[in-house]
């Protein structure tokens, strides 16, 4: 089995090489070896490898930049979709976003729930699921994070160790996903043959808030923190950014949990293997 990956250089993209199961041939390209703006490389890119699958991990990400960059944006996360899925005949696995929801919902959004994105990142990955074919697969997910990675979890690592303090949005409600966990859940579902739209996020629930105080625990006992600081909760009004985001977005992934039988992992746990190889690269 011939892959081509995008966004190699990305967390995902790193995570899906280092897991690829025996017997897939991966082609992993990032911006260097591909614009995403550029429909005619992109092109020639498909063309020549030739895969049996593509996975686009590839996305503009930047969501408040997003705002004033929509043009950009959607170049990528939608455009570029199109132009895969013209290229490609076989399937296209494309990864899109909790961020394609409004945040009003009372449950874990279902992969058939409507979508009513709040930004210009939104818009543009929902944009983009609306190229596949019925035969591709979707798979949304959310608050994805890696060691080594421009995330989350490194960042408030890098605050703890620097501030005295801490405020983090408490009223912003998900579910944190360890990108090695999304690249396994991805090559699974690929080895199913699935098609159509599947969520994937580690189990429990969590807040920022919830989720930068189970950081700074876990990485003190680890090692990684030499003293604990106070974090304070806020509400998103204390802390307005250009781009809107949903209230509420936690993912209902029981469809990819049944499908696979592999059961459901909590973030705190996936939490504490990537903060274990956080340490290990020093």
């Amino acid at each position: 089995m011939k892959v081509l990956v995008t966004g190699a250089k990305g967390q995902l993209g790193r995570a899906l090489v280092a897991t690829a199961p025996a017997g897939a041939e991966v082609h992993a390209v990032g911006h260097a070896d591909c614009d995403l703006t550029d429909a005619p490389a992109i092109t020639a890119l498909v063309h020549e490898v030739a895969p049996d699958i593509v996975i686009n991990a590839a996305a503009y990400t930047a969501v408040d930049k997003a705002e004033g960059d929509e043009e950009t944006a959607r170049a990528i996360n939608a455009d570029a979709v199109a132009t895969l899925v013209a290229a490609h005949p076989g399937k296209l696995v494309h990864v899109s976003t909790d961020f394609v929801f409004d945040g009003q919902s009372s449950r874990a959004y279902r992969p058939d729930d409507s979508r009513a994105p709040l930004s210009a990142y939104g818009r543009t990955k929902a944009e983009g699921e609306d190229h596949l074919r019925p035969a591709d697969l979707l798979l949304r997910t959310a608050w994805v994070y890696a060691a080594s990675g421009d995330n989350f979890v490194r960042t408030m690592l890098r605050l703890m160790a620097e501030k005295s303090a801490l405020n983090v949005v408490a009223d912003q409600i998900g579910a944190p996903t360890w990108a090695t966990g999304l690249a396994k859940t991805i090559w699974g579902l690929v080895g199913k043959d699935a098609s159509g739209t599947y969520h994937h996020s580690d189990a429990g629930v969590a807040s920022w808030y919830d989720f930068a105080v189970a950081i700074q625990e876990e990485a003190r006992a680890m090692g990684l923190l030499t003293e604990m600081i106070p974090i304070n909760p806020i509400t998103t009004a204390e802390y307005p950014t250009p781009a809107r985001r949903p209230a509420f977005s936690l993912l209902d992934s029981s469809k990819t949990r049944e499908l696979l039988d592999d059961g459901y992992t909590h973030w705190r746990l996936n939490l504490w293997h990537m903060l274990r190889e956080e340490k290990a690269l020093g």
